[in-house]
């Protein structure tokens, strides 16, 4: 038994917070956690919805996005001394909490452009 699903009804939460799978008598059985998962506290999922669900229909937003959005992760360097190198960055773009919707978002105006408009979009590669 769920004592959350019996106190707290699903209506008073906010859309940030997110809860597993439904328990069935299936899922307790093979399930490593017995009584379900926690609740999961992301206050950003209505911005990474958003994001994920905004469609390019403008050519001009379309190449806008491509410019400003960057193919590759640009914190990633190298200092160097000579020949010697005193200090790697590693990329750091991961850490960003809503990168995978960012990423998607340029790759759906690079294929807006390339597939709505027919343009070519190796300059934004």
């Amino acid at each position: 038994m769920n004592v959350f699903e019996h106190t707290v009804s699903y209506r008073t939460l906010p859309n940030w917070v997110e809860f597993g799978k439904q328990e069935t008598a299936v899922n307790v059985a093979t399930n490593s956690q017995p009584y379900g998962q926690k609740p999961h506290f992301d206050p950003l999922h209505p911005l990474k919805e958003w994001l994920d669900n905004t469609a390019i229909k403008s050519q001009k937003l379309a190449r806008l996005l491509c410019k400003f959005i960057p193919s590759q992760c640009p914190f990633e360097r190298e200092v160097k001394m000579g020949d010697r190198t005193l200090l790697s960055i590693p990329p750091l773009c991961k850490l960003n909490p809503l990168y995978e919707q960012v990423v998607g978002l340029r790759f759906r105006a690079l294929c807006y452009l390339a597939d709505e408009c027919g343009e070519d979009v190796t300059p934004y590669c």
